[in-house]
């Protein structure tokens, strides 16, 4: 029986070949941020509202313009087809609010926006070659990508132990159509991926280079990778549509700040001139209450769609974030908050 989102992260790992199961879960070097974005959430306690009338409450809000059942995003993780063979396009069918497609999917744009019942975003590495960068930009706008999510904290791919050690690659048959040209064949003494973002992604990318984007984008910009209160303020005067507190799931910086801990800086400093987001260590409705009461306007979740998909497809995503948004419901009646404009500061102990 699935109770929760550990229960269905137990299973899909009991079933995925091991070095992808290594994959989706790992962290950078010693993992210690990749704990620890948990672990923020543990440490967080609230003092609930009593004598509020909750007999009718709603969890729907608008994110970048669309309106959506409940505050979670589905974050861009990538090679879905390693979990399921239909891949990232029965993600995005199994998702009612938004979901982000990785550069790394396995599965095209082209497929992925007609097969979703819901808006496809578009997560973005900046290559080198901005030329290619500039066609898939367009590529991705012209199939129907409603807002551009920058990565802004992959300037080198941060040692992931258990890739390394897997020789990590995509098996034959599997390819990221996004990428023109792209494989990811067997590298000799690194991750495949590892190999891939040295060659392709340029490390010099800098705020000229979201300055570029947003000007041939044509398409709301968020920028993921922020925990700092003035890059926030330096993403808001840029004209970013949300910032997205994100240490890449805790495979990047080891040793960097939980984001929930990072969330109040990033809040203060966007001051409501753009959204924000928030993603990692969430695996709870009571987690996604206390992002919000924190200051997010909306979580993102990559793993436990991953953990959906191994084990029901489209059908099986949908169960993961109808789960959250079930406990998000439970947690705001619990908590005396009938709705998510009643979710404050004034909840957290």
């Amino acid at each position: 029986m699935r109770l929760d989102l550990d229960d269905w992260e137990r299973e899909a790992l009991e079933r995925l070949d091991p070095m992808a199961g290594d994959y989706y879960r790992s962290g950078a070097r010693s993992e210690a941020t990749l704990a620890e974005n948990r672990a923020a959430f543990a440490r967080v306690r609230l003092r609930h509202r009593v004598l509020v009338d909750v007999s009718q409450r709603s969890t729907a809000t608008t994110l970048l313009g669309h309106r959506v059942p409940f505050p979670v995003v589905v974050a861009p993780t990538a090679f879905h087809k390693l979990a399921h063979p239909e891949g990232e396009a029965a993600t995005a069918r199994g998702t009612p609010t938004l979901f982000t497609l990785s550069t790394l999917s396995n599965t095209a744009i082209e497929e992925v926006v007609p097969a979703a019942g819901c808006p496809v975003l578009f997560q973005l590495y900046v290559y080198k070659d901005r030329g290619a960068c500039r066609a898939l930009v367009d590529r991705v706008v012209a199939a129907g990508a409603k807002a551009i999510v920058l990565t802004a904290d992959a300037a080198i791919l941060g040692m992931r132990k258990r890739d390394v050690r897997n020789r990590f690659r995509l098996p034959p048959g599997l390819a990221m159509p996004n990428v023109s040209g792209a494989q990811l064949g067997t590298a000799a003494t690194d991750s495949a991926l590892a190999t891939w973002v040295r060659d392709s992604l340029d490390p010099s990318l800098g705020w000229r280079g979201l300055e570029w984007l947003a000007g041939i984008a044509g398409v709301p910009i968020v920028l993921k990778g922020v925990v700092r209160g003035d890059d926030a303020r330096r993403a808001v005067e840029h004209g970013v549509a949300a910032v997205q507190v994100s240490n890449h799931g805790g495979r990047q910086l080891d040793g960097g700040i939980a984001t929930l801990d990072a969330l109040p800086d990033v809040a203060e400093a966007a001051d409501g001139r753009c959204e924000v987001w928030l993603d990692g260590g969430v695996r709870s409705g009571t987690d996604v209450l206390k992002a919000l009461a924190r200051g997010a306007n909306a979580v993102a979740v990559g793993r436990p769609a991953l953990w959906g998909l191994t084990l029901g497809g489209a059908e099986g995503v949908s169960e993961v974030l109808e789960l959250l948004r079930a406990e998000l419901d439970e947690a705001m009646a619990l908590a005396g908050c009938p709705d998510l404009a009643s979710i404050d500061a004034s909840l957290l102990a």
